[in-house]
């Protein structure tokens, strides 16, 4: 199923007019404000003029943009070039085509449109986009550009060419369970949204905010009493929850992960419905992550690393992101990697605890005794010295590695707990790393790199000592070999 010598494609028309719609509250309404609203007098023919002439410019540029984007499906390679005044080439290579994903957001769906995006194993996340063509459209490219590598090879007789996969549901999330994980997910970004509108609208808004809330302030310190205060705390709480939930429910709602021969398909999303397909090749290896209060209670999260990444600032996709554990496991046997074991893990060196004990305590001892010179009640936050200790003998016990016949297997975390199994093949390069104190105590840390990985979070092995680190190192490298 090709298209040779298929004529170039645009998108769909529509797409002009909902990028005029999506463009309108920046670029059609708030500089006619501006201008209207130049002093403290509303001018209304100055800001309609203002609104009509950016109106003009922005249909223009919009219809220009879509006249010049076209995209070409060809044999070995997709075409896809656009730009007005500078004009750009982009051809992605059909056999570096790691993954192709369909994305309709809330004016997307209004219109019957949909954003297709194709990766590639490359640095970049997202080597080529399409935003939008129709739905059937998406529909058939995805099904032409996954048809160039056939995911399950059938053989001969044994079942007609074009029969459908055998899709099975791996996981999925009820309503409820949504939100549940909201939650967890408290949020106080709604405090910097409200704040930043308020400051935003005083202009238009004849209302002298400053003062209200200075009376406000006033009232509030001639009133103050610890219930007050407390009442304070559970709406700041409430508000919080709920902002989580709501995030919750607008990216995870109707989440199901289903798998089929050699791929996982996961389709989530409320407003924003999102639909991606992670193949069992490209995935480079597997994470559980229990967060510090939801992990007590038994819930997990289930992330992969995949080949180009993802939009996520980790590069990992979730395949379960509220879990429990037998369902944690469910997900993983359906993937490639072999099951974490906990049982023969080994610990790092005890002088993990020193150097732990070090990098966290000698902040506290230096802010608070420094501190303690111009205000000496600030001596007492010396006594959170000794709480540094205390996590880092916590810390040492949690962090555990060994290797397996075909993996390396790496828990670390104490509140934030997270098990990593890395498969021999996917590591990328092996780095082993001593810092001045390290060399001092004996000890290594030896780095894991896989395709695909970005993050703070690796699954490396710190302090453990020389000689285990180097011999681990070795291990790896020949088994990678």
């Amino acid at each position: 199923m090709t298209d040779a010598g298929a004529a170039p494609r645009r998108l769909h028309i529509l797409t002009v007019i909902m990028r005029f719609v999506k463009r309108a509250p920046s670029t059609l309404v708030v500089p006619p404000l501006a201008l209207g609203f130049m002093g403290r007098e509303f001018h209304p023919v100055l800001a309609f003029g203002a609104f009509a002439a950016i109106a003009a410019a922005v249909i223009v540029s919009t219809w220009l943009g879509w006249w010049c984007f076209t995209y070409t499906i060809g044999e070995e390679e997709v075409l896809i070039q656009h730009g007005v005044l500078r004009r750009e080439r982009r051809s992605i290579p059909r056999g570096r085509i790691q993954d192709v994903s369909i994305e309709r957001g809330p004016f997307a769906r209004i219109f019957g449109l949909a954003l297709v995006r194709i990766e590639t194993g490359g640095g970049k996340a997202e080597e080529g986009e399409l935003d939008s063509v129709s739905l059937a459209e998406a529909e058939r490219l995805r099904a032409l550009l996954r048809s160039y590598h056939p995911v399950a090879t059938v053989v001969a007789g044994d079942e007609p060419a074009n029969a459908e996969p055998v899709r099975r549901t791996v996981y999925a999330m009820s309503l409820g369970r949504v939100l549940l994980r909201g939650v967890f997910g408290f949020s106080m970004l709604w405090l910097a949204a409200i704040y930043g509108a308020i400051h935003s609208l005083d202009r238009v808004v004849k209302f002298d905010w400053e003062k209200w809330f200075g009376e406000a302030e006033r009232v509030a310190i001639a009133q103050f009493s610890l219930l007050a205060l407390a009442l304070v705390l559970v709406v700041a709480l409430l508000l919080g929850v709920i902002a989580g939930i709501v995030r919750t429910l607008l990216r995870d709602y109707g989440f199901t992960l289903t798998h089929e021969p050699g791929r996982f398909r996961r389709v989530r999303g409320l407003l924003t419905r999102s639909e991606i397909v992670i193949a069992d090749r490209r995935i480079q290896l597997g994470l559980v992550h229990r967060g510090a209060i939801s992990g007590r209670l038994g819930w997990n999260t289930v992330a992969v690393q995949t080949l180009g990444g993802s939009d996520d600032p980790t590069g990992r996709q979730e395949l379960a992101p509220f879990a429990t554990a037998e369902e944690a496991a469910q997900v993983i046997a359906a993937t490639p990697l072999p099951p974490f074991e906990r049982i023969g893990l080994r610990p790092v060196a005890p002088a993990h605890i020193l150097r732990s004990a070090f990098r966290h305590g000698l902040p506290v001892a230096l802010a608070f005794g420094i501190a303690g010179w111009f205000l000496p009640l600030l001596w007492w936050g010396l006594l959170l010295v000794p709480v540094s200790v205390v996590i880092a003998l916590f810390q040492r016990s949690h962090h555990r590695y060994a290797l397996r016949d075909t993996s390396l297997q790496v828990m670390r975390g104490v509140l934030s707990q997270r098990d990593w199994i890395v498969p021999f093949e996917s590591i990328q390069t092996l780095t082993v790393r001593r810092s001045w104190l390290q060399r001092r105590l004996g000890v290594a840390t030896v780095r894991v790199d896989t395709a695909g990985a970005s993050g703070m979070h690796r699954p490396d092995v710190t302090d453990a000592p020389l000689d285990a680190a180097l011999a681990l190192a070795q291990a790896l490298a020949a088994r990678v070999d």
